[in-house]
């Protein structure tokens, strides 16, 4: 490959830099994010190198932006939070004009003092350097004069685009500038529609490989993500128990949704997971039901809660379903026995070996089993209607993260959460009708077996309806009436 010049070893200094004393100190180490970047480098082909860009800045409507959350991997590689930035990993070491030998490069938005003003601290090429550890980190707009020939190596990798990044016409080194640069460099060309089509002499390009690297990664944990994984979850459970000793009859989903994310936001939680799910009676039967506009939760109503913290940048996923007047139906039990039954067997099975195929059977075959018990089916192969949706997925950066899905492997963390949804349209008798319920719970593989990571939120009716009886700190919470006198 062609050699980097002289002009980009050149450190620049940005004055008024320093650490924000505001922020917590338990993320992850600058070493941790090093340490993946070295794994993700042993397992890379030979002579070849890794492109990485940040997420897109996401508009929520006119000048208003959503609140910026980094690429997973992005951030599993960097610790950076920050978009308009883009990461180069080789596999070799290259050298520069300087003869100076260096296997990685990040390429990051610059300080800007107006800007800062309006959105926030940046940390800059020099923060970058001094906080996460990168010997080469340049203001972005360096990255148009990089010189690099990517025809040089055997395999380029990548992630797909999916031309949904947004041109900002003031910043010539956005992420939409900084991709095409990129495009410009591999010379490649791109078909209509979504998919990016190589032309046929740049065959090294792969937009393939890299995830399957990345999801033999970031499938298993290391002590420091497990930390806090751990804490998110401990965080989700207790909203979970706070729920149930507050909720009343006449709640609001709504109402239900925000004493949840209260007690995330009180144990520092940074962020939601995903969508709260919170769906009274009938509701519960949409399985990502995140309207959450139900005004009156009935008592005669079962509440399925689905609510994860994310705790810097790891969340938790967590479903319990309770019911608004704190005791069961005979009905809402049975369908729940039947749930829980196939949710605690499947975890009794987990251990390093065993196939997440395996454990999806045997949860399956115990719903459809007790659906056909209670008459709701006829034909056990019809449990699907009422069981649509598969049993576990991998747990981490993302709610559904990067993983394997075969095996299960030492320090996976998945969740196990099997269903059963019975809408009002069913053609079974009424009685079962509008109940749903989801048990979801967060697992650990460990060497010989498994750890059930959010044990402290009740799972059993016995625990739910004891917890339910308790006082809650929000009895007393009683705001005045907004409503206009008439």
């Amino acid at each position: 490959m062609k050699s980097l010049p002289l002009y980009i070893f050149i450190a620049v200094s940005i004055t008024g830099f320093s650490q924000n004393p505001d922020l917590p100190t338990d993320f992850l180490s600058k070493e941790f994010h090093k340490q993946r970047r070295q794994q993700l480098r042993e397992n890379m082909p030979p002579n070849s190198v890794a492109v990485f860009f940040a997420n897109a800045v996401r508009n929520r409507a006119n000048d208003v932006e959503y609140a910026y959350h980094q690429d997973p991997d992005f951030y599993y590689l960097t610790g950076y939070k920050e978009p308009d930035a883009v990461l180069l990993i080789f596999k070799d070491k290259q050298t520069s004009t300087t003869g100076t030998a260096y296997d990685e490069i990040i390429f990051v938005q610059p300080r800007n003092a107006l800007a800062e003003m309006w959105t926030g601290r940046r940390l800059g090429d020099a923060g970058v350097r001094e906080q996460l550890g990168f010997e080469l980190s340049f203001n972005n707009k360096e990255f148009k004069k990089y010189n690099i020939d990517f025809s040089k190596f055997d395999e380029v990798l990548f992630h797909e685009f999916q031309n949904d990044v947004r041109n900002d016409p003031r910043d010539s080194s956005d992420l939409y500038d900084l991709v095409n640069q990129f495009k410009a460099k591999a010379n490649f060309q791109e078909k209509t529609g979504l998919t990016l089509s190589v032309e046929p002499q740049r065959n090294n390009l792969n937009a393939l490989k890299l995830g399957s690297i990345m999801d033999g990664l970031r499938g298993i944990k290391t002590p420091e993500e497990l930390e806090l994984i751990q804490r998110a979850v401990r965080i989700s459970c207790q909203g979970q128990v706070e729920v149930m000793k507050a909720m009343k009859p006449g709640m609001s989903e709504r109402e239900v949704q925000g004493i949840h994310e209260f007690i995330f936001k009180k144990y520092q939680a940074e962020d939601l997971g995903y969508g709260s799910i919170v769906g009274g009676g009938h509701n519960g039967c949409i399985l990502h039901y995140i309207e959450n506009y139900k005004p009156s939760i009935t008592n005669k109503e079962l509440v399925l809660m689905d609510l994860g913290a994310e705790y810097h940048g790891y969340t938790a996923d967590i479903t319990r379903t309770i019911p608004a007047s704190g005791k069961f139906s005979p009905e809402q039990k049975q369908i729940y026995d039947i749930v829980l039954n196939a949710q605690q067997s499947a975890i009794d099975a987990i251990k390093p070996g065993v196939t997440f195929q395996q454990i999806s059977k045997i949860a399956r075959d115990i719903v459809n089993i007790g659906l056909k018990d209670l008459g709701i089916i006829q034909n056990e192969s019809e449990g699907t209607r009422y069981y649509p949706h598969g049993l576990s997925h991998h747990l981490g950066l993302d709610v559904h993260d990067r993983g394997d899905y075969g095996e299960l492997k030492e320090n996976m963390v998945i969740t196990v959460e099997p269903g059963i949804y019975i809408p009002d349209d069913s053609n079974c008798d009424k009685k079962w009708l509008g109940i749903a319920v989801r048990i979801e719970d967060d697992v650990l593989v460990t060497k010989d077996g498994h750890e059930l990571l959010s044990g402290s939120a009740p799972r059993t009716t016995r625990e739910i309806e004891a917890m339910m009886k308790l006082p809650s700190v929000l009895d007393n919470f009683i705001l005045p009436s907004i409503e206009k006198k008439k």
